[in-house]
């Protein structure tokens, strides 16, 4: 299946970041459930690399209720606990503790806006921003509109939302379309073709 998507972006070599690039990285997410969990996994790797963060995926649904916000909400001392001792995620204490906080600012989202999906993407007027990078060194780290949303975020008692964060974010679930042109899946994504 992945012998015809030659060449695709330099980043995506190894398993399991072969079928995240070919299957997910880019396609637009409107579900409220896994734009959260893009939200946790991308503040999780804060400091790693995203290869660790997607190998741990599985672990972190099953530690964290399948990202069920209202579940994590409520999460005690017990539960802090239990996730420090768990091998299958990153334990570190400040991204637990980031993690429950978030459920919270994210159902008080979901309660003022119709939804977090609505919310998330209005930062980019809804429709999906379609870039033409040649080369990855061209890719940003951060824009004006991941500034504005990690911006919003903080001021809404988010934590692990800095503008990079932000715009890993946007480029997981599709907000902006960051595969290179020369890759196949920047044109599945909706990109203009680009030149050989």
């Amino acid at each position: 299946m992945h012998a015809r998507r030659v060449p695709r972006c330099p980043w995506a070599t190894t398993e399991p970041a072969v079928a995240y690039h070919d299957e997910e990285w880019g396609v637009p997410v409107h579900d409220d459930r896994m734009l959260f969990e893009f939200l946790i996994l991308e503040g999780a790797q804060a400091g790693l690399s995203w290869i660790t963060i997607l190998k741990k995926r599985e672990n972190y649904r099953k530690a964290f209720d399948g990202f069920r916000a209202e579940k994590i909400a409520r999460y005690g001392p017990r539960d802090v606990k239990r996730l420090l001792s768990d091998a299958g995620i990153v334990r570190n204490r400040l991204k637990i503790a980031a993690t429950i906080q978030n459920a919270k600012a994210f159902l008080a989202v979901r309660k003022e806006m119709e939804s977090f999906d609505t919310y998330l993407w209005s930062f980019i007027g809804g429709k999906p921003i379609q870039n033409r990078w040649q080369n990855m060194a061209d890719v940003p780290a951060r824009t004006a509109e991941s500034d504005a949303m990690s911006r919003d975020l903080v001021r809404r008692g988010f934590k692990f939302v800095g503008s990079t964060i932000c715009y890993a974010l946007m480029q997981a679930t599709g907000m902006v379309n960051d595969h290179l042109v020369t890759c196949p899946r920047h044109v599945e994504l909706g990109g203009a073709p680009g030149r050989k």
